[in-house]
C-alpha cells in the first residue's frame, strides 16, 4: 500500500498531518517510517514533509519498508547546495534507523521559496527487477 502522509505548517505554526486522497487517516505508518518521521523532523524542522513508502512495488514481502521517496522542504536548506542537502537527510535517516535497512531512499529537498504548495511528488517507474524477473 503506497503510505503518505504530509507535515505541513498550519498560520500559527501547529503541525498538520494530511493523508493521500482516498486514504484513512487510522492507517498506521510502520515502525521505518515513523523513525524516518521523528528525526526528519526533530532534525530539519520542516514546514512540509512527504514520505512515501514504495515498497509494495518491488519484490519484497507484503509491509516492507524498504523503498522511500521523500519530499522535505525546510528553512535549513537555505543557502546549501543539493548534495549537501541529500547528505544532511542521509545523516538524519541513517541516525534515526539505528541499523534498520532501507534499499532505496529518493529525495527531493527544498527551501521554502523554491517550494510550490501545489507541487505533486511523481510516482516511480515500476520495479523492473528482483529475484530473477
Amino acid at each position: 500500500m503506497n503510505r503518505l502522509y504530509n507535515i505541513s505548517r498550519s498560520l500559527h505554526g501547529t503541525p498538520v498531518i494530511l493523508a493521500r486522497k482516498g486514504m484513512k487517516m487510522s492507517q498506521e505508518c510502520g515502525p521505518v517510517e515513523n523513525a524516518m518521521r521523528k528525526g526528519l523532523e526533530t532534525n530539519l524542522s520542516p514546514i512540509h514533509l512527504e514520505i512515501i513508502n514504495e515498497s509494495y512495488m518491488h519484490n519484497v514481502p507484503p509491509s516492507s519498508e524498504t523503498h522511500f521517496k521523500v519530499l522535505i522542504v525546510s528553512p535549513k536548506f537555505e543557502g546549501i547546495s543539493a548534495i549537501k542537502r541529500h547528505r544532511m537527510v542521509n545523516d538524519v535517516v541513517k541516525e534515526s534507523l539505528n541499523g534498520a535497512f532501507v534499499h532505496a531512499l529518493s529525495l527531493e529537498t527544498k527551501t521554502p521559496s523554491q517550494w510550490d504548495p501545489e507541487y505533486k511528488v511523481d510516482p516511480s517507474p515500476k520495479c523492473l527487477g528482483g529475484f530473477g524477473k
